[in-house]
């Protein structure tokens, strides 16, 4: 089949979703978005909307998308398969894709946390599965504004897997459209657990209410994500797991480099700091709709490898304990200051 004729689903497409499978359509790609009732009206009756941090403002019109909120409709015509679904849904999109899908159907992977596609091995039977990972963040406009719009609000290529399987690079190359760079990597578990590292600072946007580039450019939640790290590195070590380079930095200097303070931090972390002032974090938006979080797959990926090999994860506790606590709320971000996270030294605050 030829390139052109191959047909993408992307199965649940939410903020992330709507981003790549707009860029997609955009690009000439043959593209289905399997997408909840509310965001399936909303695109209906207005469209997509795609900007990026590039300066890129397009819009899909709504009679240039195919959307549907029924999985036996749309599973079945897919030869790629994109998962965009949250951690916590995975196990029933295995389920759907298992169910509707062709066997031949790939399916790639597109998910926070580092055991989604093994999960999706498992559930969504003799099908290709790929990991795959997002760098990038993306801000989704407020329920019932028109267009629906996904912003890009930082960098990065899409990485998927590279299992040396016969056609693989013509799937990184399909998938590769202006606004939505992608590419193969030789070792996604490292790649995975490297963007763990830096997903830590999802949970201290959602509890300090902040946009990401304004709590990053504060030493006091630095001091807190370097805390973390910390604890996930000593957890990752005795695991036996090596995570990838985040930004650029191998992972022992990135607890250094954030506990730098912030003039410095400021001039030697620019590429970690090449966000859209207007971005915050995935938590950050689950507690602003109510929904729960991937605090579990997160925080909680490492804190089973702590209580494993038996090191010490005592912040990483105390800042999912927050999360669940805001979560149990209800009542959107928390907006908690640094100092009501913990201490400068990783110890807890009274």
């Amino acid at each position: 089949m030829a390139n052109g004729e191959k047909r993408i689903v992307i199965a649940g497409a939410g903020s992330i979703g709507c981003y790549v499978g707009g860029c997609l359509a955009l690009g000439g790609r043959q593209v289905v978005l399997l997408v909840r009732p509310r965001i399936e009206a909303a695109l209906r009756q207005g469209g997509l909307r795609i900007s990026d941090l590039e300066g890129r403002d397009r819009l899909v019109k709504p009679d240039g998308l195919e959307v549907t909120a029924d999985p036996a409709g749309a599973l079945p015509q897919a030869d790629v398969i994109l998962v965009t679904v949250k951690s916590g849904a995975t196990q029933e999109m295995a389920g759907l894709i298992k169910a509707h899908a062709r066997p031949d159907a790939m399916v790639v992977s597109l998910q926070n946390g580092v055991d989604n596609a093994d999960r999706l091995r498992a559930g969504c039977g003799p099908r290709i599965v790929l990991a795959g990972m997002v760098p990038f963040n993306v801000v989704q406009s407020p329920d019932g504004e028109l267009p629906l719009s996904v912003h890009r609000a930082s960098d990065g290529k899409v990485m998927i897997e590279d299992g040396g399987l016969a056609g693989l690079l013509d799937v990184a190359s399909f998938l590769n459209v202006e606004g939505l760079g992608v590419e193969t990597h030789g070792d996604m578990k490292a790649v995975l657990w490297g963007k763990l590292l830096m997903n830590l600072n999802n949970a201290l946007v959602a509890l300090s209410d902040l946009p990401l580039a304004r709590e990053l450019a504060d030493r006091r939640w630095r001091l807190i994500l370097a805390g973390q790290i910390d604890e996930a590195l000593l957890a990752m070590k005795a695991s036996g797991i090596a995570p990838a380079r985040i930004a650029g930095l191998r992972p022992a200097l990135l607890p250094k480099v954030l506990r730098l303070p912030d003039w410095l931090f400021k001039r030697l972390a620019r590429r970690m700091l090449a966000i859209d002032p207007q971005a915050r974090s995935s938590m950050w938006d689950d507690l602003q709709r109510g929904r729960p979080t991937e605090i579990g797959e997160l925080q909680g990926a490492v804190l089973g490898l702590a209580e494993r090999t038996g090191t010490p994860a005592p912040l990483l506790k105390s800042v999912t304990a927050l999360v669940r606590a805001a979560e149990a709320a209800r009542l959107g971000p928390p907006g908690l200051a640094p100092e009501q996270v913990a201490r400068p030294d990783g110890s807890r605050s009274a």
